[in-house]
């Protein structure tokens, strides 16, 4: 009786108080569907729809008829680190007007349920990489300070509660600050982030699988060389996972 008394109020509060959704801001009660964590119906199928064959190496967008057996034409031959990385789409249309959002709300409701949406859509590819923990790129603690929140860490959380497994936020440390990754090429973005990441003292991975969660991956510069560091702490296999990729 108690618990229909609470779901009686809270649909009159939804009634009063229609929440907006997280990316377009149409009020719940003006959807013809209702919603999913926290997007309306046309927000959550454009940020989960995938429409593009993707390289299963680097997850850049490819050709429908392109042979990414060893990576794509982007990235075949290049030492990246992680062995694969597995996306939620690319960044454009609504997804991109997502991720920009999650940097600048705030909070962390929004990235919070972008990673619900991953693990929900992506779930046989995740499960797929048999991972044994989740390890969110780090921020700088400056700019974790002065943006509230690390965003990759929100989606991470997610993601190790879709899986069950455990989340590691403070096992991978940022010591060195980096500009941001605005470099024209490749080996400038690589050399901008050398030497950037850190295992924690005393920790050791023994052989696991660890997924690398980011926002965003745009060369594979920064997750590549956490991936390095998390090999050089005993990590077997590194797959990552990321919102989009530019």
């Amino acid at each position: 009786m108690r618990q229909a008394a609470a779901e009686f109020a809270r649909n009159i509060l939804r009634l009063l108080y229609p929440k907006p959704c997280l990316i377009c801001d149409l009020p719940e009660g003006g959807a013809q569907e209702p919603f999913r964590h926290g997007l309306c119906s046309e927000c959550y199928r454009s940020v989960t729809h995938d429409p593009y064959p993707a390289c299963p190496r680097c997850a850049q967008t490819t050709g429908p008829h392109a042979d990414t057996a060893h990576g794509c034409a982007e990235c075949r031959g290049f030492p990246f680190g992680f062995d694969r990385v597995i996306r939620l789409g690319p960044y454009a249309g609504k997804l991109r007007e997502a991720v920009l959002r999650t940097k600048h709300l705030p909070g962390e409701g929004l990235a919070d349920l972008l990673g619900r949406a991953f693990a929900e859509c992506q779930r046989p590819a995740l499960e797929a990489a048999e991972v044994d923990l989740v390890v969110p790129v780090p921020l700088h603690w400056w700019r974790k300070w002065t943006r509230g929140y690390n965003q990759s860490e929100a989606i991470g959380r997610e993601l190790a509660a879709g899986l069950n497994v455990p989340l590691a936020p403070r096992l991978l440390r940022r010591v060195k600050w980096t500009t941001q990754q605005v470099q024209p090429t490749r080996a400038a973005r690589r050399e901008n982030v050398k030497g950037a990441f850190r295992v924690s003292r005393g920790a050791r991975l023994g052989a696991k699988t660890v997924l690398l969660v980011d926002d965003v991956m745009t060369t594979g510069s920064t997750l590549g060389e956490a991936a390095r560091a998390l090999r050089a702490a005993g990590a077997d296999r590194v797959v990552v996972a990321v919102l989009a990729r530019k």
